[in-house]
């Protein structure tokens, strides 16, 4: 979309004021340690980019709040790499890089605001290769520390702290299934037919280059089979997600051009996990 189009969106530049009282009325504040996901161009035109959008919720939660988002790993090897001919896959044992936190990029599929939030002076990158998430303020080493090498969303992971910590997660003009933070109540959720992954990524452990294989609930293609709870054509965590404004959680309102949603961590959770317990238990009955 052209600069012309997004201006005439947004009613004119959306600049880092503009985002900082659009975030305070939406309910954000002061000491929020807050994971936040974004479509830099639902917003309108902003005015430059990703180091504005930061720096406006850097200015509302202050210098006792605490700015997270999920990173992964734009290079990782594919999942399917084992079923290669084996000499693709010596070659790429031998050689592959090994995830670095400093270095390797956040999965482009997440935008550009992970991969700048990441480069910043004093962001914290979780050292798990595949779900690593990365923080920025007063909590960011607290929360990224010692992220779980197998079930990186369950307990102990960024996700679970976050919650923890009374944080809080923003939609910032994302799509409502976006919001990763469900994945920590799939983790969490006793229903049946839960669905697990493992795989084989390159890390550094104790200064040496070494293949780990990793457990983990099926977050690419979904940790359940949604299909008898969840209409066609519809991706499952934008239901939960409709469900639970509907039932009154969370805070919404514009800003700049977009519609945006902000919840409480521990709603989204405990929601989530009613949600899928409920739903996929009365399916399997």
């Amino acid at each position: 979309m052209d600069e012309l189009a997004l201006l005439e969106r947004s009613g004119g530049p959306v600049t880092r004021g503009r985002l900082a009282r659009d975030l305070t009325a939406l309910g954000l504040a002061d000491g929020d340690h807050v994971m936040f996901h974004t479509e830099l161009s639902a917003l309108g035109y902003v005015a430059g980019g990703p180091q504005t959008v930061i720096g406006a919720l850097r200015e509302v939660v202050g210098e006792r709040g605490t700015l997270m988002v999920t990173c992964g790993w734009n290079d990782a090897p594919p999942y399917d790499f084992t079923d290669w001919p084996r000499a693709w896959q010596d070659a790429l044992r031998a050689e592959h890089p090994a995830y670095d936190p400093e270095l390797s990029e956040a999965d482009h599929a997440n935008g550009r605001l992970p991969e700048a939030l990441r480069r910043m002076a004093g962001a914290v990158r979780s050292r798990h290769p595949d779900a690593s998430f990365a923080a920025l303020g007063a909590a960011a080493k607290e929360l990224m520390a010692d992220h779980p090498w197998d079930g990186p969303h369950g307990p102990g992971s960024p996700l679970a702290r976050l919650v923890a910590r009374g944080g809080r997660v923003l939609l910032l003009g994302a799509p409502l299934d976006s919001l990763t933070l469900l994945h920590h109540a799939e983790a969490l959720a006793d229903a049946p037919g839960k669905r697990f992954v493992t795989y084989e990524q390159p890390v550094v452990v104790d200064g040496e280059r070494v293949w780990r294989r990793f457990h983990d609930i099926d977050s690419e293609n979904g940790a359940f089979d949604y299909s008898a709870v969840v209409p066609e054509g519809q991706w499952p965590f934008e239901v939960i997600v409709r469900d639970m404004l509907a039932a009154g959680l969370g805070r919404s309102g514009r800003v700049g051009a977009a519609r945006s949603h902000l919840f409480d961590a521990g709603d989204v959770v405990d929601f989530g996990v009613a949600w899928i317990e409920d739903q996929l238990g009365a399916a399997g009955r």
